[in-house]
C-alpha cells in the first residue's frame, strides 16, 4: 500500500490517491462506456455516478448483462453501529435508496454490531445494540420501502447467518486473512471470523431462493477487502460472485480525506442540533486567503476546501450553479463566509427533515427489522396448524424474546399457551 495512505476496512489515513487504490485493490473505474450504458437502461445516470464520487465496480456490466437478460438482483449494505451516523455514513445509503427505486431491488442491511464489539475494546455488547437501533432509526428516515427492506443486526441474525457463515469460513485461512487485513498475534479471534459473517448476506438471496441470485453490494470502498474474499469463496460454494461499486469518502470538515468518528467537530452527525451543526460548518477549513484582499486578488482554491466539497457530494445537484460556484471562488469573486453561511443553511434543513422522519422511524421499525426471535415468535402466534405450532414451540423451548422498540422483551413459552 502506498506510504502516503492508508485504507482498511477499520482505518483509514492520510490523502487517498483514488486511482492508486483501484491498482491496488484489483477494481475497474466506473468509464464513459459504463456510464452511456447506465443511462441507456436507466434513462438518467445519478449525480454520485456523474461526479465520481461512485468511481470504481467490480462486475457491474456482469450484473446489467443478468438485469438485461431478466435477472433481477439484490441489494446488500450495510453499517458498522459503533456510534451515531454522520453524513459520510449516509452517501451510499442514499445511493442505494436510489438503486431501490430504479431497479425494483430488495435491500438486505447488515447491521455488523459483532464487529464492532470485537474491534473496540471500550465497546460493551450493549452499546453496539444500541447504536444498531439508533442507525437503523437513520437508514428507515431515508425512505427505503418496508416491504422490499430486510434490516438485521448481526448478533440477533445469527441463527440465519451462522450457517453461511461456516460455509464461508471453511473456505479461507488464516494466512489469506492475515494478508489481506494484517491481523498478527494480537488480534482476537472473533475478528477472524467477521469476514465470513459479512459475506452471509451476500449469499442468502440465494439460499433463500434456492437458485442463484445476483447481489450488488454499495459501499464505500475501505470496505472492499471483506468483499474480496467474499467473492473468492463464492464460486467455490456454487454462487455467483456478488458484483460491488464503490463510492469514495466525505472529507473531512478539517479538511482531511475522511471524517473521524474520533473527532466529532470533522462531521455532521444526523443527531445534531441546528446550533451544533451550523458550529461545525462555520468552522471548516476552506481554500480561503488568508485575507479579504488577497482572496479577491488571488481566489480561492475549491480543490481543497471541505466546505466546497460538502457542496459537490451532497448539497448542489446542479451542476450549472455548481460550476459557477467553483468560478466565482477561483475568480475571487465570494467570500468563504458567504459560502460557509449558505452551506450552514442547507445542512440545517436537511437535519430537520431528517430528524423529523428519524421520529416518524420510531413507529415503522418492526416493519423493518428482522431477527431470529421475531421469525419464530411471529409464525408461533399464526401457526398454519397445530404441528407447527408445536415445531416451533419445541425451537423456541422454554424462552421466546421479541423486538419492543429499542428493547428485547423475553417470556416463557408457556405464557403463550394460556392466551
Amino acid at each position: 500500500m502506498n506510504e502516503e495512505f492508508k485504507v482498511t476496512p477499520w482505518d483509514v489515513t492520510g490523502k487517498v490517491d483514488y486511482s492508486k487504490l483501484i491498482q491496488e485493490f484489483g477494481t475497474e473505474p466506473i468509464d464513459d462506456k459504463l456510464l452511456e450504458r447506465w443511462r441507456r437502461i436507466t434513462g438518467s445516470v445519478p449525480v454520485a455516478m456523474q461526479r465520481k464520487i461512485f468511481f470504481s465496480h467490480r462486475d457491474l456490466n456482469w450484473l446489467l448483462d443478468k438485469y438485461e437478460q431478466g435477472e433481477k438482483f439484490v441489494l446488500y449494505t450495510g453499517r458498522g453501529p459503533s456510534g451515531h451516523t454522520h453524513l459520510g455514513h449516509l452517501l451510499p445509503w442514499i445511493f442505494t435508496k436510489y438503486l431501490q427505486d430504479t431497479f425494483d431491488a430488495p435491500l438486505y442491511f447488515q447491521m455488523t454490531d459483532d464487529e464492532k464489539f470485537l474491534n473496540k475494546d471500550e465497546l460493551a455488547m450493549k452499546d453496539a445494540l444500541g447504536y444498531t437501533y439508533d442507525n437503523t432509526l437513520d437508514v428507515i428516515a431515508l425512505g427505503f420501502d418496508p416491504k422490499k427492506t430486510r434490516i438485521f443486526s448481526d448478533v440477533e441474525y445469527s441463527k440465519t447467518l451462522y450457517r453461511i457463515s461456516l460455509e464461508v469460513a471453511k473456505r479461507v485461512t488464516f494466512s489469506t486473512a492475515r494478508a489481506v487485513f494484517g491481523f498478527d498475534n494480537s488480534t482476537n479471534i472473533g475478528m477472524i471470523f467477521i469476514t465470513s459473517m459479512q459475506s452471509s448476506p451476500a449469499f442468502l438471496p440465494s439460499v433463500e431462493a434456492r437458485k442463484n441470485v445476483p447481489v450488488l453490494i454499495p459501499q464505500a470502498i475501505d470496505q472492499d477487502p471483506h468483499f474480496r474474499i467474499t467473492r473468492d469463496v463464492a464460486p467455490k460454494m456454487g454462487y455467483y460472485k456478488p458484483a460491488a461499486i464503490h463510492c469514495t469518502f466525505l472529507p473531512s470538515l478539517g479538511g482531511s480525506d475522511k471524517m473521524s468518528a474520533s473527532k466529532p467537530e470533522s462531521a455532521v452527525y444526523t443527531t445534531d442540533d441546528p446550533k451544533t451543526a451550523r458550529k461545525k460548518i462555520l468552522s471548516a477549513f476552506t481554500g480561503g486567503r488568508v485575507s479579504i484582499e488577497e482572496q479577491k486578488k488571488m481566489g480561492g482554491v475549491p480543490g481543497v476546501c471541505a466546505v466546497f466539497q460538502y457542496y459537490y457530494y451532497l448539497f448542489e445537484e446542479d451542476r450549472e450553479k455548481l460550476n459557477q460556484r467553483e468560478q466565482k471562488c477561483v475568480r475571487g469573486e465570494v467570500m468563504c463566509g458567504e459560502c460557509k453561511q449558505e452551506l450552514a443553511d442547507r445542512v440545517v434543513r436537511f437535519l430537520e427533515k431528517h430528524q423529523e422522519n428519524r421520529e416518524k422511524a420510531k413507529d415503522k421499525v418492526q416493519d423493518f427489522i428482522v431477527s431470529d426471535y421475531s421469525a419464530l415468535y411471529d409464525r408461533l402466534k399464526k401457526p398454519e396448524d397445530k404441528k407447527e405450532a408445536a415445531k416451533y414451540k419445541k425451537a423456541m423451548k422454554e424462552y421466546y424474546s421479541t423486538r419492543d422498540g429499542d428493547r428485547i422483551a423475553i417470556g416463557k413459552t408457556k405464557e403463550l399457551e394460556d392466551k
